[in-house]
């Protein structure tokens, strides 16, 4: 099922450039631990290796060792097709060398995960990944599973991977006290937005708590920004060459970036904030800042630090950007943070398809919501017990469309560019104009060394 193609070529050039050649060799068999806790050899001893189905993913610490485990399990104990399914996981870290050492001797698992995006749409040009289209249209949990999840695990309009554990997208956490003592009101659109962060600031407040030290925490306010603005088209026409990075949707996203920094809207020496160090969360904690926008991941974390703060919380959507027609209902994020591949065909991705019946049953989505997770399935609320949980995922079921994180969606040598360009933006460095520029070099770079 391997292909002849570039990208292989030039991204395992990388690979080996980089020395990430453990944990796999050229006659497929892998030295990994299976869920059993025994080696595997591509399938044990006394089965047949032609109704083995080989399963990679970044299962390796709980709660995902038991998800992942939990449903192949199941499936190895009431399929009637024949086949089982060998479960090899491996840290994340080394994930996707490895993974792309096995496509480049065309040693392919049958099923793996992916973050979907870019790097998805590169496994199918390379052939290594089948259409799944005419499965999903029979499959029992079809009307389960949430809209903008198959949307996001789409290429050229056909699907080829299904996005099954957990749901995360970007907002804006505020803080009711505060919106309450200045009579604030949760904003629709960009202009009331910035009503509500002039009025924090003739107040002393710092309206946003951001840590842009590494760059991605910057990022979110560009993806939201140039999404409201123009959607998800112009992002996708940017990518694959029909369109560009100086479209007026990411000029408009810069330069709001800047006038916002201008205004007072971020802390002071922003960039050199650590997010890691929890800087920013020790703005927020402290009520110096009012608002903080990340990943809805982080809701746990609230409610691990302090009750009593997180209590304090709501949270709402970037707003719509006024006198846009774009919809204001997408998000940016992952609608299924890891999807399933399928690297087989026949009656083996029959088979292999059928694994994705057990994370969509019932008890399997409350295993999920019980393991701190959002099952990307619809009516995931009925589940959640928490207010500020249960606004977000409302959200999220409403969304027409979820544009991945573009640092994760980029090919690694473009996303490079966006982070940096993104971080001199908020230091007032490069011009939006420049930032633009740059970024489509970087694209249109990439996209010529592919097509050679």
């Amino acid at each position: 099922m391997r292909k002849a193609n570039k990208w292989i070529g030039l991204t395992m050039a990388v690979v080996l450039a980089g020395g990430m050649l453990s944990g796999c060799g050229s006659s497929g068999k892998t030295e990994d631990k299976t869920s059993e806790g025994q080696e595997s050899s591509q399938a044990q001893e006394g089965s047949d290796e032609d109704k083995v189905i080989t399963f990679w993913h970044i299962g390796t610490d709980e709660p995902d060792i038991s998800l992942y485990e939990d449903a192949t399990e199941a499936f190895n104990e009431n399929t009637k097709s024949g086949y089982r399914i060998e479960n090899v996981a491996m840290e994340a870290d080394a994930y996707k060398e490895k993974l792309l050492i096995a496509m480049s001797s065309g040693e392919c698992p049958d099923i793996y995960t992916n973050w979907s995006g870019g790097p998805m749409n590169e496994y199918v040009e390379a052939g290594f990944a089948q259409p799944l289209d005419e499965l999903y249209e029979k499959a029992p949990w079809k009307d389960k599973i949430l809209d903008a999840t198959i949307a996001q695990g789409k290429y050229n309009d056909k699907l080829y991977g299904v996005g099954m554990i957990n749901v995360s997208v970007s907002g804006i956490y505020y803080n009711k006290d505060i919106f309450a003592q200045y009579n604030l009101e949760v904003p629709k659109t960009v202009s009331e937005l910035e009503k509500v962060c002039d009025t924090l600031v003739e107040n002393g407040k710092i309206p946003f708590a951001l840590a842009n030290a590494p760059k991605w925490t910057g990022s979110m306010y560009f993806m939201n920004l140039a999404t409201r603005k123009g959607g998800l088209e112009p992002f996708s026409a940017a990518v694959d060459g029909s369109g560009s990075f100086e479209d007026e949707s990411f000029i408009y996203a810069g330069e709001k970036i800047q006038e916002w920094v201008q205004n007072g809207y971020f802390p002071e020496g922003v960039n050199s904030l650590s997010e890691g160090d929890g800087q920013s969360k020790q703005l927020f904690y402290s009520e110096e800042a009012a608002m903080k926008m990340i990943g809805s991941w982080e809701s746990g974390t609230y409610k691990a630090d302090s009750e009593e703060f997180y209590n304090k919380l709501g949270w709402f959507p970037f707003p719509a950007v006024d006198d846009s027609d774009a919809d204001a209902s997408i998000q940016i994020g992952t609608m299924g943070d890891q999807f399933l591949s399928f690297n087989c065909e026949g009656e083996k991705l029959e088979a292999a398809f059928e694994l994705l019946n057990y994370y969509f049953e019932d008890d399997y989505t409350q295993k999920m919501v019980d393991a701190g997770k959002i099952a990307p399935v619809k009516g995931v609320d009925a589940l959640i017990e928490g207010e500020l949980e249960k606004e977000i995922v409302t959200k999220i079921e409403a969304a027409s469309a979820t544009q991945l994180w573009y640092d994760q969606y980029l090919p690694p040598a473009v996303s490079t560019v966006h982070l940096d360009t993104c971080q001199e933006l908020f230091g007032l460095t490069m011009t939006p104009e420049e930032a633009a520029k740059q970024l489509q070099a970087a694209m249109e770079e990439y996209n010529n060394e592919k097509s050679e």
